[in-house]
């Protein structure tokens, strides 16, 4: 396996009784990678972050981790991981730096109150001071679980639901952070979340996942490309077409797609020549059976994909 592939999983599959929570599942996850995990309740997708954090067993398949795979060589891949799974282990009668302190002591890291209090100003917690946990707003205790997940120094971070509960003041916050970890210690992240917006703020790349199975990767400008504005044209004469349309409107940024009558062209440039390129094409006598602008966000993406339901739907 290829020194930049952090996670590759090959038919992966967890099963409980008679029903796959996750089937067939081949993710491929490469080094730097802010990777966006997207799917419905009960899709499958923290089935699969559990058996990638080594919580739970595979029923089938395969996982490669930094290019390991078989068990005791996982358990030792999965000492450079760090992740958030559901709720956030914290201990609520204690302080910021208690818990850190805690934390550091499991891992089995040396003493070094350098370090934690590094650590709490990287998360804006420096100012807690004897402050418990508890009486932590819920921003406060996502942050401080995120940096609980880095002592470790690791170089790949799952994230279940990071921004769940945050204000818009606590997501920003927790956004440019996760960006500052891949800019400047060139981790990998995973990244499950139900908002979308957030995501698209953030993801380089995503894994789109449906009743248990992975019915899509793909790189943010790929998706960029798909979703932006464009005007969707069907035409029999698609050479014919383009070729007039270079001709007469200057148009550079165009693709095909399709075939036969149905064949499309999409059109990424001049969006307020809809009106005018029908009547001119027309009068060339080149048809078209239709001709629309078209555009979506990553939600609406998400829901043509799967046949599902908006944000709230969405987890």
């Amino acid at each position: 396996m290829e020194e930049s592939i952090v996670v590759k999983t090959q038919g992966l599959g967890k099963k409980y009784g008679v029903r796959y929570a996750v089937l067939n599942l081949n993710v491929e996850i490469r080094r730097g990678q802010i990777y966006g995990f997207i799917g419905q309740n009960g899709a499958g997708k923290t089935t699969f972050i559990r058996m990638l954090t080594g919580l739970i067993a595979p029923t089938d398949g395969q996982i490669e981790l930094f290019g390991e795979s078989g068990e005791r060589a996982l358990q030792k891949a999965r000492r450079r991981i760090g992740s958030i799974v559901e709720t956030p282990a914290l201990f609520p009668s204690m302080t910021a730096r208690q818990n850190l302190e805690t934390q550091a002591r499991l891992l089995g890291l040396a003493d070094n109150p350098a370090v934690i209090g590094e650590a709490l100003e990287s998360a804006g917690l420096d100012h807690t001071g004897a402050k418990k946990v508890k009486d932590f707003s819920l921003g406060m205790r996502q942050r401080i679980a995120l940096v609980q997940a880095m002592l470790a120094n690791p170089e790949f971070l799952v994230l279940d639901e990071p921004v769940n509960g945050l204000d818009p003041k606590g997501i920003i916050e927790n956004r440019e952070l996760l960006k500052r970890l891949v800019r400047e210690k060139g981790m990998t992240i995973l990244i499950s979340s139900h908002i979308l917006s957030e995501l698209a703020l953030l993801a380089t790349d995503y894994g789109i996942i449906d009743n248990g199975r992975l019915i899509k990767q793909i790189g943010a400008e790929e998706l960029q490309r798909e979703c932006r504005q464009c005007i969707r044209l069907l035409t029999d004469e698609t050479e014919k077409a383009v070729s007039f349309l270079t001709e007469h409107f200057h148009v550079k940024d165009m693709e095909t797609a399709g075939g036969g009558a149905g064949k499309e062209i999409r059109i990424f440039e001049q969006l307020d020549h809809i009106a005018l390129m029908n009547r001119a094409l027309c009068e060339a006598d080149i048809p078209v059976s239709s001709i629309s602008m078209e555009g979506q966000d990553l939600e609406s993406y998400f829901i043509k994909l799967t046949g599902g339901q908006p944000t709230g739907g969405v987890a």
